[in-house]
């Protein structure tokens, strides 16, 4: 599935850029009260990655998603208001990403291969970043037509998540790492390494504030997250030898391994499990990734004091 990549050089600039900005935009912000929020967001958690997806090829973000497959994501987070311009955000996520090849639509072209492959996964997330919320808008309400109560805002930052893909077998959720379906640590595939659990991400999204009080909002976050693993469905490349499993697990695993590793529905002869290594498992040129949609809630802490911060702290006007 094809993605759009951001370079580490063009956020560490952006950041830099940000945090130069702060100076010239801290009017409205008190030294005692207000600069803190706290915050729970609840929406749709996505998975792009191999597995799955719409009709023909792979396609970018969201022309490719299975809706069916979509679980409730969850979010606590902590800001803090370095100006109106600008502000950190601290937040802890969690939900479910799933990717079944069975639930591609049937409609002749590409993603037939796919309804073929009949692969499948889940997988519990858990992910943590830290980023910069930055606000344009500040710059207009100078202008008394452009205050009001309505703010956008660009995301951008990094962070971890934890992952385990699962697939179901015999009724059961059965971890895949250890399996090493793709050949993972094994002698006879030396380009092919084991990963870890835990991988970091580059953030990047967009929102929306819209303030029904001094010192509470409502507003929609989508976050988008790039990965640096194209494992979060433990699909990336070929099949492999099946008599290997034997050499590198033990007698139990190797049985379950050889059913997981190819679960395909293809008739040609050619694709017996003998010679299915010659055929295509995953896309190793693209790494996973995901992204969330949520409905947020935000309290400001503290908005309290004399007259002059009162007035300082009503949102979210420039002043």
């Amino acid at each position: 599935m094809k993605r759009v990549v951001p370079t580490v050089r063009a956020i560490v600039l952006c950041l830099i850029l940000a945090i130069s900005s702060t100076r010239g935009y801290s009017q409205s912000v008190s030294s005692g009260n207000g600069k803190w929020e706290i915050g729970l967001g609840f929406g749709p958690m996505f998975f792009l990655g191999d597995l799955g997806g719409t009709a023909g090829i792979g396609k970018p973000f969201v022309k490719d998603l299975d809706f069916p497959l979509t679980n409730l994501g969850k979010s606590i987070y902590l800001n803090y208001y370095a100006s109106d311009f600008l502000a950190f955000r601290l937040s802890l996520n969690q939900g479910v990403l799933k990717g079944n090849d069975a639930e591609a639509p049937n409609k002749g072209g590409a993603e037939v291969d796919r309804l073929l492959r009949n692969l499948s996964f889940k997988s519990n997330v858990i992910d943590a970043y830290i980023a910069a919320e930055i606000y344009p808008t500040v710059f207009l309400e100078k202008y008394e037509e452009m205050k009001g109560k309505l703010r956008p805002y660009a995301l951008i930052g990094a962070g971890m998540f934890k992952f385990n893909p699962k697939a179901k077998l015999d009724g059961k959720w059965v971890a895949l790492t250890p399996l090493r379906l793709e050949g993972q640590g094994m002698a006879e595939y030396p380009d092919r390494k084991q990963y870890k659990l835990t991988q970091t991400e580059i953030v990047m999204g967009f929102g929306v504030k819209y303030w029904l009080k001094e010192n509470f909002y409502i507003g929609f976050d989508l976050t988008h997250r790039d990965t640096e693993t194209d494992y979060l469905d433990n699909v990336s490349t070929g099949y492999i030898d099946p008599n290997l499993f034997n050499t590198y697990l033990s007698a139990a695993d190797a049985a379950k391994a050889r059913r997981l590793y190819y679960r395909g529905l293809y008739s040609s002869p050619a694709t017996n499990p003998g010679a299915i290594q010659t055929f295509q498992r995953g896309d190793p040129t693209e790494n996973d990734a995901f992204f969330s949609a949520l409905l947020r809630f935000g309290w400001r802490l503290n908005t309290y004091g004399d007259k002059l911060q009162r007035r300082q702290m009503r949102c979210p006007s420039f002043y």
